[in-house]
């Protein structure tokens, strides 16, 4: 475990709505309640779940499964379609409220941040104490329910938030965190997908006291990287910051199409037209990058992002066109020749002068991790 003697702990907050887009559904048509709710498109669609009720959960429905596929779980599931701007503006009103009580906040979604309550605005000693008023707040201003974790680091706060879910909260302490963290399965840790999980289950490592045994080289052998971040976080080990506006990290565009294509002249109209978009993106915010990434997702919905990144120089408009039909003709026609292709993603990230505060989070950023595609 990291030592905290000699300086002041902090106390994170990681705040997480239930079940947040079919919560705001049942809310604003109280003839929900209680009903296996899907937000997503028809089932006789190619749309994938956006948010499941808990009560739809039941039948084994999850994010981003095909929502035909949920119908075959569920035939009396209710499929509602998704209303971001409505799930925006209820966003604001809990972020109004993260607001009283700290400006320290970093979003992850519409329905989830990170709290810095090391100092907060009600001077209040207990983090614990805030996020009891932070939950009763949110659920008197909008009828919802959260879950809080609550801990000294932005890792352990983020797994408290899933123990007791729905509308828990769950405290790690410096006292209990390694007991804790030994206890726990490693598919908890962030990052950690199936892929992984496997490779770990290989390695004889399931539980986090398995996975502590081992030594960072070890670690880094089998993972790479990754092996650096798991020997961290199994120790409690998390430096990051709370960033309040995130710095942007990359800037794509993607689109799903109304049906698959075979590489031919029709994808590229529509890579082309992705590449539009993905430039008029880039001049609004006025960035240039060193890295692109092209992500194609099959027919059969396996996915994949092929990243390129120039050493010395910055990316042009034609030198991103140039390497993004590259990059699609490799993948058609020699990785996977013959798959259809449903989805098409574009973007670039990488941008010239990052700050070092920015690279040193960047260095054990959780969705770094989950670039890997391993959720």
């Amino acid at each position: 475990m990291s030592n905290h003697s000699n300086e002041t702990v902090r106390k994170i907050i990681h705040l997480d709505m239930d079940a947040f887009y079919a919560s705001v559904e049942i809310k604003d048509n109280p003839a929900l309640i209680g009903q296996p709710v899907v937000v997503g498109g028809s089932p006789q669609s190619r749309a994938v779940v956006s948010a499941a009720s808990y009560k739809a959960r039941e039948y084994g429905i999850r994010s981003a499964m095909p929502c035909s596929k949920a119908r075959q779980l569920c035939p009396q599931a209710i499929f509602v379609l998704p209303r971001f701007n409505r799930y925006k503006e209820i966003s604001e009103q809990i972020h109004q409220v993260f607001r009283q009580y700290t400006d320290m906040i970093e979003p992850l979604s519409l329905d989830e941040a990170w709290l810095d309550v090391t100092q907060n605005h009600i001077n209040c000693p207990s983090a614990t104490w805030v996020a009891q008023k932070i939950k009763a707040d949110i659920k008197k201003q909008t009828g919802l329910t959260s879950s809080a974790g609550v801990s000294y680091n932005k890792f352990l706060a983020k797994i408290a938030s899933d123990e007791k879910k729905p509308d828990g909260l769950f405290v790690i302490t410096p006292e209990n965190a390694q007991e804790f963290l030994m206890n726990i399965n490693v598919s908890k840790i962030p990052g950690v997908g199936k892929v992984t999980q496997k490779k770990l289950f290989l390695l004889g490592i399931e539980k986090g006291e398995q996975l502590y045994e081992k030594r960072e080289d070890y670690l880094k052998k089998h993972f790479g990287k990754f092996g650096g971040y798991l020997y961290q976080m199994i120790r409690g080990i998390d430096e990051r910051a709370v960033i309040s506006d995130r710095e942007t990290k990359s800037i794509g565009i993607e689109n799903t199409f109304k049906e698959d294509y075979q590489y031919g002249e029709t994808l590229k109209q529509e890579l082309k037209s992705l590449l539009n978009g993905l430039f008029k993106r880039l001049k609004k915010s006025q960035k240039l990058g060193k890295t692109m990434g092209l992500k194609v997702k099959f027919q059969d919905f396996h996915q994949i992002t092929r990243s390129i990144t120039l050493a010395n120089s910055l990316l042009t408009e034609e030198v991103i066109s140039k390497l993004a039909f590259q990059k699609l003709f490799e993948i058609a026609e020699y990785e996977y020749p013959g798959k259809k292709i449903r989805l098409l993603g574009i973007s670039i990230s990488n941008f010239e002068k990052e700050d070092e505060n920015a690279a040193k989070n960047q260095q054990l950023d959780i969705f770094y991790f989950l670039e890997r595609g391993e959720i």
